[in-house]
């Protein structure tokens, strides 16, 4: 029998288990375009800051060492790679001039003397800055007997500060420099690509070797290394010397990646190499 409802009395409607299926499945089919139409562009920006933020890592790392190897003393950078590693090794100019290579108007002149093993001359120009444990170099041209490596052409500086005359002590030069010039040095900085741990690394302050430190390990037991760098899929140094010129070229390239972003930077660094 069914029910008599009287055309006064209240009705109560809602929804049935069918229209309740429908509805969820009508939302869900809009949400889930709603959500690939909203994460494309999302993925899009996302990747956009990634890759900006890794293309400024990669500059700052290679701004750096640009800054770095321009200051380099002529025909004193050499490059080694071993394995996936690369590794450069310069040494840095503190200060630079030309010393008076005869006697002049003045009586008081004071030339350098290439035939004493120690000596006092006049710096011609502005005065030179030197600091505790900085050598004099003259005529570096990186081969047997002019290496600053080897110390050959290097000189121990007697005295500190801003200078018009310099002392220094330790033997004769092996060369004259044909444009009056020296150096003044410190020691040497090292760049080292360790792709075991992904990391570009910087080190100074260690004594002067006749052989490139040519890995990681070998640089770690002369001096602290220092971060440049983290997070590399992609380091290289080469390095092509200049011959008629006498300048070269240093190719850099640093590559990082984070997530699906992926940027690669080269570099290049002209070295003048005329002593």
């Amino acid at each position: 029998m069914r029910p008599i409802f009287k055309p006064n009395s209240k009705s109560y409607a809602g929804f049935t288990l069918v229209e309740m299926v429908v509805v969820i499945t009508i939302v869900g089919i809009l949400a889930a375009g709603a959500a690939l139409f909203i994460r494309n562009p999302t993925q899009a920006f996302i990747d956009s800051e990634n890759r900006a933020n890794l293309t400024d890592r990669a500059d700052t790392a290679l701004r750096r060492m640009a800054r770095d190897i321009r200051n380099a003393l002529p025909n004193s950078v050499r490059t080694n790679v071993n394995g996936a590693d690369s590794f450069i090794e310069f040494v840095p100019v503190n200060s630079a001039g030309r010393y008076r290579a005869s006697v002049g108007a003045s009586s008081s002149d004071n030339p350098l003397d290439f035939s004493l093993s120690a000596d006092t001359f006049d710096v011609l120009g502005p005065s030179v800055s030197v600091s505790a444990g900085d050598k004099l170099v003259i005529y570096n041209l990186g081969i047997p007997g002019s290496d600053v490596y080897e110390g050959t052409n290097s000189r121990a500086l007697q005295t500190t500060g801003n200078l018009s005359v310099l002392s220094f002590s330790g033997g004769t030069f092996p060369q004259e420099s044909p444009s009056s010039r020296f150096f003044i040095v410190s020691t040497p900085v090292s760049y080292a690509c360790d792709m075991t741990n992904k990391v570009l690394l910087r080190y100074s302050g260690y004594a002067t070797q006749v052989n490139q430190p040519s890995t990681v390990a070998a640089l770690n037991g002369l001096a602290t290394a220092r971060i440049l760098a983290n997070g590399l899929t992609t380091c290289q140094v080469n390095y092509v010397p200049g011959v008629l010129q006498r300048s070269g070229v240093i190719t850099i390239y640093l590559g990082f990646t984070q997530d699906v972003a992926t940027v690669t930077l080269m570099h290049q660094v002209n070295v003048v190499n005329s002593p």
